[in-house]
């Protein structure tokens, strides 16, 4: 996934994260400066549910134009299973054995 805020922000004519910023604090967030930073520069580390509804009411958006999928990049980092399967080798599941498990019910 890809972070949109910048770009939703300027549709909005919000053109500087102080100014977001403010407007955040306004309706009751209130963002570090360094999280901002992240947040605007699309870099986040995390984001919590109720911030992202605050950002979504200052914005007058939804989470879906803040949040852009990229299938892409998914089906890039997913393992090759064609190639496997078209050499003739199988990938095989091999269960691993705990140690000191105890069995089972019967």
């Amino acid at each position: 996934m890809r972070w949109n805020l910048r770009m939703v922000a300027a549709e909005r004519g919000i053109w500087k994260s102080t100014e977001l910023r403010r407007r955040l604090a306004d309706a009751g967030l209130e963002i570090s400066t360094g999280k901002m930073s992240g947040l605007w520069t699309g870099t986040p580390t995390t984001i919590r549910l109720e911030d992202l509804d605050v950002i979504c009411a200052v914005l007058n958006c939804s989470p879906t134009e803040l949040l852009i999928c990229e299938p892409e990049k998914v089906a890039a980092s997913r393992p090759k299973l064609a190639e496997a399967s078209s050499s003739g080798a199988v990938p095989s599941v091999v269960p691993r054995l705990g140690r000191n498990r105890s069995k089972p019910p019967v």
